[in-house]
């Protein structure tokens, strides 16, 4: 079989997603003919989130899977082509720039608008998994009213887990803090605050062994925890556990390219989505780890597909 010709494009977005797709669909608006490219199960971290009350313009409660549907569509509908392909290789050196797929599929662009979006870490356990959108975020902002009058755990202890567990403490009646080490790896000003909270317990040298709850209908009830310093095990009773152990961006393949932060987010200019490469653009979680919603994942793609065209234009 004859490899397939190198496909060019004038905008070429790699990763889907609010950003992604929001990009695509001003790219496509404004006659670029977009490429966006995304891998075998699309729609970046809303596809594994169930009930969005929060995105604008639906006043009704809606579903993340059917939502992120319906961007790509609409990205579709306006002139994206959209390829399953996984890049695996950049070449931000040469002009156009270069990109190669798993499927061997080259691919040239004029600029790159990048949204390969971040994955929370989790701990790994099955039952964490299972219970996951049951029970299981690792979301505060976006699941948080869900648990109203109700008793959560987070797991962490960094600046994220702090400011979610006092971000919980708006809806929940209890909010235990469960830390594998003896002291917060947070701020010293977010750690008085937590400190000076009511609602919040913090539980010392643990981890969750396993998350327990129903099968059907699927809620937790519950998680097994084990102090690691004497390795006795209890049960604690619980309606929901957030996980707040970080965020990986999904960068490595930029690395050495461009420039990103020690945890490998990626760096953009003042009030832009424009990296250190002219014609380069970032947009969404991987570029942001401060609100990390999808309605700004969705304002930085539009940036980026404006910035995108003003580039094309001036070049």
């Amino acid at each position: 079989m004859s490899q397939n010709p190198t496909k060019h494009t004038k905008v070429l977005i790699i990763g889907s997603g609010p950003a992604g797709y929001t990009a695509a669909v001003y790219a496509a608006r404004a006659m670029l003919n977009p490429i966006l490219v995304h891998g075998s199960e699309p729609g970046g971290q809303l596809t594994t989130t169930t009930d969005v009350e929060n995105f604008p313009g639906f006043a009704e409660v809606i579903q993340g899977p059917w939502l992120m549907d319906q961007m790509k569509e609409q990205a579709k509908a306006v002139g994206t082509e959209m390829i399953e392909d996984h890049i695996s290789n950049v070449n931000l050196k040469t002009s156009p720039f270069e990109a190669t797929g798993d499927s061997g599929q080259k691919y040239t662009a004029d600029s790159i608008i990048i949204s390969t979006g971040a994955q929370a870490r989790w701990l790994n356990l099955d039952s964490e998994q299972e219970f996951r959108g049951f029970g299981v975020s690792a979301c505060a902002t976006c699941d948080g009213f869900f648990f109203k009058n109700k008793e959560v755990a987070v797991v962490g202890g960094g600046n994220a887990a702090v400011e979610e567990a006092m971000f919980l403490t708006k809806f929940a009646s209890k909010v235990k803090l469960i830390h594998r080490r003896d002291s917060l790896r947070a701020e010293k000003m977010l750690q008085k605050k937590l400190m000076e909270n009511k609602k919040i317990e913090i539980v010392w040298d643990s981890v969750v062994e396993d998350v327990l709850g129903d099968k059907d209908p699927k809620n937790v009830k519950g998680i097994k925890i084990k102090n690691v310093k004497t390795n006795e095990t209890k049960e604690l009773k619980l309606d929901g556990v957030f996980i707040a152990i970080g965020h990986d961006p999904a960068t490595q393949l930029f690395k050495d390219q461009l420039e990103m932060d020690k945890e490998g987010y990626l760096i953009t200019k003042a009030d832009s989505t424009e990296t250190n490469v002219p014609g380069v653009f970032a947009a969404g979680d991987v570029k942001d780890k401060i609100f990390r919603q999808a309605v700004t994942a969705a304002g930085m793609g539009c940036m980026a597909a404006l910035e995108a065209e003003k580039h094309l234009s001036h070049n």
